[in-house]
């Protein structure tokens, strides 16, 4: 069997039964799960089926699944690299303040910060506060919350209220899915609280999203694609889905 074929027999799989693992597939194709997560990557740029945790699920379902952050770290590191890269020419002016979201992605543009960047950073995000806290230009503030363990971020009642008093001229935020007609979006309500609550208190909103995210809508939507400004995505977003966004006003920059 071709590639083609057996990715068109998944897909059609995937889709008659709602959700299945690498494993399952690798047996039911006798091929290697290195394999199946090649198809399954191909399929999901091609829209006809999701990845999730172990295995995929049909294009058009929800993603209820939040994977950890160190699993994130492991997706795409190539495209978040140049989305990272990307977003660096949207820092604001020395002396500015802004936010950074947790995520996998924004913590690569915090690996690629000059060491001359001078910034006010709120975060909410224990990791990435860690690597600033020794920038020496950057004065950091670790907003306050309940740390969840998926995102290794404050969430909760302290961490939004702590950002309503707070103003950012830029917030860099990470999203699970982000879509013309739903936003951008979470899976998580207290995550998703946070993620609103800091759009709302930024004149700016950059979205890092890698091209597997966009189009794609997530359970709970923090932001209205009219609060965003701009996303920063990598070269294999598809056409429809960056027009769908360019006409809702949104600035596409891909990477």
């Amino acid at each position: 069997m071709y590639a083609e074929e057996r990715q068109q027999a998944m897909a059609q799989l995937v889709a008659e039964r709602g959700r299945l693992s690498v494993v399952e597939l690798a047996e039911t194709f006798d091929v290697t799960t290195e394999t199946v997560r090649r198809d399954l990557s191909a399929l999901e740029r091609l829209g006809l089926a999701r990845r999730v945790h172990g295995g995929a699920v049909p294009a058009g379902s929800l993603a209820m699944i939040e994977s950890g952050l160190l699993e994130r770290d492991q997706v795409l590191p190539d495209e978040k690299q140049r989305i990272a890269r990307r977003a660096l020419d949207l820092l604001p002016a020395a002396g500015s303040t802004v936010f950074i979201d947790a995520g996998s992605t924004t913590g690569h543009l915090i690996g690629l910060l000059p060491r001359d960047t001078r910034l006010v950073v709120f975060t909410h995000a224990v990791p990435i506060a860690a690597r600033l806290a020794s920038h020496p230009h950057v004065e950091l503030h670790l907003l306050p919350g309940r740390v969840r363990v998926t995102t290794q971020a404050a969430v909760g009642a302290d961490t939004v209220e702590a950002l309503q008093r707070i103003r950012a001229d830029v917030a860099f935020v990470g999203a699970n899915g982000i879509s013309a007609d739903h936003g951008a979006s979470t899976p998580d309500r207290d995550e998703a609280a946070t993620k609103r609550a800091m759009v709302r208190s930024a004149h700016r909103v950059v979205v890092l999203a890698d091209a597997t995210k966009v189009g794609q809508e997530s359970a709970i939507s923090f932001a209205d694609i009219g609060d965003v400004d701009v996303l920063v995505t990598d070269d294999q977003v598809r056409e429809r889905d960056s027009a769908a966004l360019t006409a809702a006003g949104v600035e596409v920059l891909v990477s």
